[in-house]
């Protein structure tokens, strides 16, 4: 039997890959641009719209990220907002545990799923970013392990805050991180907690989306390295008490689409160029090298300095010298793969940060999804377009009636909830 799978959109809110120069790119900021793709991903039947959100805009050296978004409007408004444009689709937005309280996050959610008749999800991430702890009073990042302590501590007194209502809103918590006590004044929502989603690769990431989570947000964009991640993240559940179907395996992924397989080929190689400018390529490349590159040609060679290695990052604590556990390994990867090909700075970057996961006719983009899911490498996508808000539209229209078609994705929707949607029981004590 075809295993169905399950399909969400990206609103590409924090990232350096949206196609600014394209005639169809939009506003990220207008509220039309969110009914847009939303609008469209309902249509299309997609189980939820997915609101990535940033609590400042990324810097290096100073100086805002070359081709990022600008500009970040408030998850929960823009939610709430959607909420009355759409009827089904389910509505899932990022929210950070380092910096936020679990009080306010538990009523907003909870209020979020009340004007959604059920349809919120949580996407819980941590913060490493020292530029971002400036603008809270707590400033500064925490420690990896102290990040998912603190995301794990977050989610179990937010959980209690939703399930309280039981016992007439009554609730206390008590940990190292939170000592709260009082009465929740939203009562139980539809869904009793959001659909709760993570983000993150790590082993701690991995460990946290199987004690918590009901779907992990991943980058595996390759069928062996999806199967991998796959095997690992559910096998982890059972030490949870918890079974395979109620952990969800949702990677990222990008798609360009056109008639042909050769013409969609061209048509990636020009996108994957108009997200990499040359100012781009040398931002990226300080991320690693963790010292100021401009005075480099991106069109010239790699430098011949190495990496400085340390805590001191050009990125304030998120440079990929934190994420690479050996930059100097990393860039001799990068040194021999420029040699071998004849890369520039700036053709490198292309080469390892901008791919496309699947490239091809409608035909060929359906097929290899379908073998995605049937082959254990993953339960659905969420897609990620380059143009916003519009991109999503040949996706829905071309490619999904051919999964219909295949038995492989819904007709219509069963449920009235995105726990519905995704299969998942009610979640928290009833």
């Amino acid at each position: 039997m075809t295993k169905q799978m399950h399909l969400a959109a990206h609103f590409p809110g924090v990232n350096n890959t949206t196609v600014w120069s394209d005639p169809q790119a939009g506003s990220h900021i207008e509220f039309s641009s969110f009914t847009h793709m939303a609008q469209t991903a309902e249509r299309a039947k997609f189980d939820f719209f997915f609101l990535a959100e940033g609590l400042r805009l990324r810097e290096q050296g100073g100086k805002i990220y070359d081709l990022d978004v600008m500009g970040r409007p408030d998850t929960f408004t823009v939610l709430a907002a959607l909420a009355a444009v759409t009827d089904r689709l389910g509505l899932t937005g990022t929210i950070n545990s380092t910096f936020n309280e679990p009080y306010e996050v538990a009523r907003q959610f909870a209020s979020l799923d009340h004007l959604s008749a059920g349809r919120s999800g949580w996407n819980v991430v941590t913060s490493w970013d020292a530029f971002t702890g400036e603008n809270f009073r707590r400033a500064g990042f925490l420690p990896q392990e102290q990040r998912y302590s603190r995301a794990q501590s977050f989610l179990d007194a937010a959980f209690t805050l939703f399930d309280s209502w039981q016992h007439d809103g009554a609730f206390s918590y008590r940990d190292e991180h939170f000592d709260i006590a009082g009465r929740f004044d939203v009562p139980r929502s539809p869904q009793g907690r959001p659909v709760i989603l993570q983000a993150g690769d790590s082993d701690e990431g991995r460990e946290f989306a199987a004690a918590s989570a009901d779907a992990i947000f991943t980058r595996h964009g390759t069928l062996t390295a999806g199967q991998e991640f796959y095997a690992d993240v559910k096998g982890r559940l059972a030490r949870y008490g918890r079974r395979p179907h109620q952990l969800l395996v949702l990677p990222a992924v990008t798609f360009v689409l056109a008639d042909t397989d050769a013409e969609a080929e061209e048509r990636a190689a020009l996108v994957r160029r108009q997200q990499v400018s040359g100012q781009t390529a040398l931002r990226k490349l300080e991320e690693v090298w963790n010292r100021d590159l401009s005075g480099h040609d991106p069109d010239g060679p790699l430098p011949e300095s190495d990496p400085i290695v340390g805590e001191n990052t050009i990125a304030l604590g998120r440079a990929s010298t934190r994420m690479h556990k050996d930059p100097l390994a990393l860039v001799a990867k990068w040194r021999a793969l420029a040699e071998e090909k004849k890369l520039s700075i700036r053709e490198l970057m292309i080469e390892v940060s901008a791919r496309q996961t699947f490239v091809g006719s409608p035909a060929t983009i359906a097929a290899a999804m379908d073998e995605f899911v049937q082959a254990g490498a993953s339960d659905g996508f969420i897609l990620v377009p380059h143009v916003t808000p519009g991109g999503l539209d040949e996706f829905a229209d071309r490619v999904v009636p051919l999964l219909q078609e295949r038995g492989a994705f819904r007709t219509e929707y069963t449920g009235e909830t995105l726990r519905d949607h995704l299969g998942l029981d009610e979640g928290g004590d009833a």
